[in-house]
């Protein structure tokens, strides 16, 4: 294959978008959710990695958070990936990072990303359902049942676990 045809190769190739975010929890087990200002619904800090800058997804999680809520934290264990279609969008693939447990301290220290975002909250997982659509509910469930079980990664379609 010559260079001219293997950039036309690599051009023709589907699109594939990458996001990345990090499940916190307080002692008492609640997740942070952070409420946009462009979309409906609750989300985690987190949101597209910039590959084009040569980001990864765990370095996009981290400067995401940093962005959001302003803080900075090194990121744990991968919980669970994602592959989720699209209609009027490219497929997302959806990384979920540890973010670990949030003190008192860590909680007063958050500082959101006024241009994006109008509030955050803790919330039980009973009541995630209240919060969060689609397939980002389904991958908050899983990523907190790995936790749980001390599993490995989960592996998600739209939210739904296929490696089970």
């Amino acid at each position: 294959m010559t260079t001219m045809d293997y950039a036309t190769y690599i051009a023709g190739l589907p699109r594939v978008l990458a996001g990345a975010a990090a499940l916190f929890r307080d002692a008492g087990g609640r997740v942070l959710l952070v409420e946009p200002n462009y979309r409906e619904g609750w989300a985690l800090p987190g949101g597209t990695v910039e590959s084009d800058e040569g980001e990864t997804p765990r370095e996009g999680a981290r400067r995401e958070t940093a962005e959001e809520i302003g803080l900075d934290v090194t990121l744990g264990r991968l919980l669970a990936v994602d592959w989720v279609h699209g209609t009027d969008r490219p497929p997302i693939v959806a990384y979920l990072y540890d973010g670990g447990v949030l003190t008192e301290d860590d909680l007063k220290a958050i500082r959101l990303q006024e241009e994006e975002l109008l509030s955050w909250r803790l919330v039980p997982r009973e009541e995630l359902s209240a919060h969060l659509l689609g397939a980002t509910l389904g991958r908050v469930l899983a990523a907190l049942d790995v936790l749980a079980d001390g599993s490995g990664t989960a592996e998600l379609e739209n939210g739904r676990r296929v490696d089970r």
